[in-house]
């Protein structure tokens, strides 16, 4: 007889599927209730949960992080999800493919009583799996969590790779582990999702990738389990016979595997499938599999088998750099990003690897510096943003993602170089720039980062212009707002050198007079109309007092 939990925050909701499920008649002995993450965990700590009807958005945690601690810890219980979200395609996709089933509120007790019969069937068949499989009891009399973490520790070295040292960590551990058993292991990376995703809903999808490698990979009689990795990668760990030939029905599986991900999860994944290796020599295997992986720079969606890996020897034919660059300073955007791109997508794809497509991404990178440069665009300041520097640091790991990068750097370029033809609208930024800042201490290096031109060439095409220097504009125009501030108002002529980026008050009156042959108390009394107030002229007095 089988156990049920449901799990909802809503009462009556707990209490509508209790009322309205014939549990009798579908073989359900218990049927327990938790109306918080908290009371679920302590009901799977006394009791043998079966199945679990669980709401997926609930106070403190949710439903999800629920079924992550139930499977860690309890990983015969089969979880069906109720929710009121609709509009989580995604999400009912991956739960289809692992081993749950999504059910939208209010439930149809119908659809609701084939689903629990659906989990039965499905327990009652991994039994018999974990029953008559020669390595089932192995894998599977103990938490996976403790298994996934010696492997973990196995792959970060915390425990070394000798036969000895993986006994002694596994009886501390109390794990079962015999030196003999062979295993092979596949690396699983997900090369690029098809659209942007929150940080949730990629959460979310990694889950459910590891639930159908499970579904797919294991559905078979094979035994093992799916370990995450950093980067978007996973490694599987199958426990295979010794000398047992696997490779035609396991890259079948892998392949079924790689086809359901690109439909269902929105991604491009490869498949690296390893020889068949003892314990102790699994972390020079992945090692093996992670370059496999590094110099994969051409394919997606494919599976590879390291026993059929080649080191092909090649010799690098760089892009006509030297006439793209001739090119671009013509300003013919166009023709190089068409002529780049016929480059990268006639290379041999047979001979490619990580270190080649380094080297052309360095090359062009280069390119694009110098003729920037020359045009006087500072191009860390072009290509500053977050995309920009999202797609650079991408850019070397495959062919697919440096045709992205360079046809962002080249048509970033292009309308900026466009924008410059105008050197009036240039001019016009700066002197905006200029009335805008006029009270800060600017220099002419921040003027010039303001456009995204180096300070010298920036004073060359706005002195054609304007007739005169970028540092001289700015004076002349400080100079300007003062007169106009001690004409205009009453404002204290301290206040004023202040207003136009002034900090020392003597040095402003020197320089004023410098330039206008009056100090600016003798400019304002000469230039103002009589409308000051007794008290305007003691601080006038005062401050007539400091400009002598």
């Amino acid at each position: 007889m089988y156990q049920i939990l449901i799990v909802d925050d809503e009462i009556h909701a707990v209490e509508g599927v209790r009322a309205g499920i014939d549990w009798g008649k579908l073989g359900i002995q218990t049927v327990h209730t938790a109306h918080t993450v908290k009371q679920a965990k302590e009901l799977f700590e006394t009791e043998r949960i079966d199945i679990m009807l669980c709401d997926i958005e609930m106070p403190q945690a949710s439903g999800l992080e629920l079924t992550k601690w139930v499977r860690e810890r309890f990983p015969q219980t089969e979880t069906i999800f109720l929710t009121c979200h609709a509009d989580f395609y995604y999400a009912k996709e991956a739960i289809r493919l692992g081993s749950f089933e999504y059910i939208l509120k209010p439930v149809p007790f119908e659809e609701l009583e084939k689903v629990i019969l659906k989990a039965k069937n499905k327990i009652h068949k991994e039994s018999e799996i974990v029953q008559y499989t020669k390595f089932g009891q192995f894998w599977f009399q103990h938490q996976p969590l403790l298994i996934e973490r010696f492997w973990q520790d196995i792959l970060n070295q915390t425990i070394p790779s000798s036969p000895n040292a993986m006994s002694l960590a596994a009886v501390d551990r109390n794990i079962q582990y015999i030196n003999e058993l062979v295993f092979i292991p596949i690396l699983m990376n997900v090369q690029r999702w098809y659209k942007p995703l929150t940080l949730r809903e990629e959460r979310i999808l990694e889950y459910a990738l590891k639930n159908s490698a499970e579904e797919i990979l294991f559905n078979t009689g094979k035994e093992g389990l799916i370990i995450s990795l950093n980067n978007r990668k996973m490694l599987a760990i199958l426990s295979v016979e010794e000398n047992e030939d696997i490779n035609i029905s396991l890259e079948k599986e892998v392949q079924r595997y790689i086809d359901e991900c690109s439909h269902y999860f929105y991604c491009d994944i490869s498949c690296y499938i390893g020889q068949t290796v003892h314990g102790h020599e699994m972390l020079d295997m992945v090692n093996k599999l992670n370059e496999m992986d590094r110099n994969n720079v051409a394919y997606n969606n494919k599976v590879f088998f390291l026993a059929k890996s080649q080191n092909s020897s090649f010799i690098y034919e760089p892009g006509n750099i030297k006439l793209w660059s001739v090119m671009l300073n013509e300003n013919s955007f166009d023709e190089v990003l068409y002529e780049s791109s016929q480059y990268l997508n006639g290379l041999d794809r047979g001979i490619l690897n990580a270190d080649l497509l380094n080297r052309i991404y360095q090359d062009f990178q280069q390119m694009m510096h110098f003729v920037l440069q020359t045009k006087g665009i500072q191009a860390h300041q072009l290509y500053s943003n977050s995309l920009s520097q999202q797609l650079s640091a991408n850019a070397s790991r495959s062919v697919t993602n440096l045709l992205e990068w360079v046809e962002h750097v080249v048509i970033k370029a292009k309308e900026y170089v466009h924008s410059l033809k105008q050197s009036l609208s240039v001019v016009q930024k700066v002197t905006q720039f200029i009335k805008l800042n006029i009270s800060k201490d600017i220099s002419r290096e921040e003027i010039a980062n303001h456009v995204f031109l180096n300070p010298d060439y920036l004073t060359r095409i706005f002195k054609k212009e304007t007739g005169m220097a970028v540092s001289d504009y700015l004076f002349h125009e400080r100079l300007r707002v003062a007169k106009e501030l001690l004409v205009k108002t009453d404002m204290a002529i301290s206040n004023v050198a202040s207003h136009i980026g002034y900090v020392n008050f003597s040095h402003f009156s020197r320089t004023f007079k410098k330039h206008t042959n009056l100090n600016p108390n003798e400019y304002r009394q000469l230039h103002q109309r009589p409308t000051v107030d007794n008290n305007e002229d003691n601080n006038v007095d005062n401050e007539n007092q400091l400009n002598k």
